[in-house]
């Protein structure tokens, strides 16, 4: 089978990079729905999609950040000055932030964890979708990712969990390699 060079170059050399290294531009919402309609073509046993997107873009991102940092400040009343700014700023870091929920639930067929790991595969798929056009990207989960208090705010059902929070933007810089674990660590192969 030939090998795709772009794909393999890509993939040898893809990264994350923090939300807080990413600046304007940020995708547009013809981008975003691009990105949306590339992120969900994962492994989805029964044809299920249980998941979904909710997009923060725009002036959204700020008054849903103060709302969480609200709820921070309550959870922690004794929060550090610089711990409060950081909470005020947590879905401005990024000129779009897009939550993955899950949806799973339990079904007569299809376990709830293959449920799960489709969400996960949504989440990957979202960030190689921000890189192939160009926006470096983030999976983040946030404290808030846990707290049923701040799922109003975040317009997140009771039922429904957060898979991760995929921050997408330019990059302020290039970050340099991370250490990556070595095969003999983490493969083995059965029968040997």
């Amino acid at each position: 089978m030939p090998v795709n060079a772009a794909l393999k170059a890509y993939l040898e050399t893809r990264r994350s990079i923090p939300a807080f290294q990413m600046t304007e531009p940020g995708p547009s919402r013809v981008e975003i729905e691009e990105m949306l309609t590339l992120a969900r073509r994962v492994p989805d046993h029964g044809k299920l999609a249980p998941w979904r997107f909710i997009v923060y873009a725009g002036d959204v991102r700020e008054r849903i950040s103060l709302e969480l940092a609200d709820i921070a400040m309550a959870n922690k009343p004794d929060m550090a000055e610089d711990m409060i700014t950081v909470e005020k700023t947590r879905l401005t870091r990024a000129p779009v932030v897009i939550a993955v929920v899950s949806q799973a639930a339990p079904h007569p067929k299809i376990p709830e964890w293959e449920q799960v790991m489709s969400a996960g595969a949504v989440c990957l798929n979202l960030v190689m979708a921000a890189n192939a056009l160009g926006y470096c990207s983030n999976w983040l989960s946030e404290w808030f990712a846990f707290d049923q208090k701040a799922y109003p705010v975040l317009g997140v059902e009771p039922h429904e969990k957060i898979a991760g929070f995929i921050h997408i933007g330019s990059p302020k810089m290039h970050p340099g390699e991370r250490p990556r674990p070595e095969l003999a660590d983490i493969v083995s192969f059965a029968g040997e």
